[in-house]
């Protein structure tokens, strides 16, 4: 099966980046690829609970939910989760805090890396 790593950086109501990103990923799945999808610096508010963007945006806190819900795997750095004063507990069911050697070793297994 192929496999797809991304990489997300920017804040997540910013620009459009995530969203397009989350949204290819989805798109990815409906191909039969496997996603991993690694969260550093100011897109790691985009997986805290309870998310209440305003009417007609996007939300995605909802979307990370569900590509959990079909198999995606979600990691965040450590050092960039605590740089911004988020602990586990604040994260979306199903997220990982990690580090940047497990992005390595995932870069290592299958190299296809998509940054955003």
């Amino acid at each position: 099966m192929d496999r797809v790593t991304i990489v997300l950086q920017d804040a997540p109501y910013g620009n459009e980046k995530v969203w397009n990103a989350l949204r290819l990923s989805e798109a990815l799945l409906t191909e039969g690829v496997e996603v991993r999808i690694f969260l550093y610096g100011d897109s790691i508010p985009m997986v805290k609970k309870g998310q209440s963007p305003p009417k007609g945006f996007y939300n995605l806190g909802e979307m990370v939910k569900n590509l959990i819900a079909k198999g995606v795997e979600v990691r965040t750095c450590l050092t960039c989760t605590k740089a911004r004063g988020f602990t586990e507990e604040e994260l979306i069911d199903g997220v990982e805090i990690g580090k940047t050697i497990d992005l390595a070793r995932w870069i290592k297994e299958d190299p296809k890396v998509l940054v955003f």
